[in-house]
């Protein structure tokens, strides 16, 4: 059972359920990938692979999930949230000041990992951080794959449901 797929998905529309499956599988169909997160356009954490997302701050070391995968940078999609709208806002001014046109996707690869963030049609984001080892085009491939299915399911209606949800869960 994925973290995002359990008890935590009762009451829920049908839409925001099918957004956390979609997560999940993300997670669990892509080798590579520690973490993800949807982030609304104004930074809020929509929805994550992390279950105690709500609940996180500022804990400890990187460990293991449930799945034995490592976690995001101090175990929190918080902190992968606040990355992912930073990396953001600095690429989307980049793009302006180049008159680059608007923003598909950004990756940063590091020593140890790499973020890569995608726009979802609504404005909001898609962030998933990975191994240093993972295949960057499968990772950007089923990206593209969520950021297809999810767009247009994405609806103020449905992005309050989740931010509800992610507050409820505090």
């Amino acid at each position: 059972m994925s973290p995002t797929t359990d008890s935590g998905t009762q009451g829920l529309s049908s839409e925001a359920r099918n957004l956390h499956w979609l997560l999940g599988n993300l997670v669990e169909e892509v080798p590579g990938v520690r973490s993800v997160a949807v982030v609304s356009s104004d930074g809020l954490l929509l929805l994550s692979s992390d279950p105690d997302a709500a609940n996180a701050g500022t804990g400890g070391d990187a460990a293991a999930d449930r799945t034995g995968r490592p976690r995001s940078p101090r175990g929190s999609s918080a902190d992968l949230a606040t990355i992912v709208s930073g990396i953001a806002s600095l690429t989307v001014g980049a793009a302006r000041l180049m008159d680059g046109g608007s923003v598909k996707q950004t990756m940063v690869a590091m020593e140890e990992g790499s973020v890569f963030v995608m726009s979802i049609s609504d404005g909001s984001l898609l962030g998933v951080h990975a191994a240093p080892d993972c295949d960057m085009s499968v990772v950007a491939y089923h990206m593209a794959l969520f950021v297809g299915r999810a767009g247009h399911v994405l609806t103020p209606e449905l992005r309050s449901e989740l931010r509800r949800t992610m507050e409820d869960g505090r």
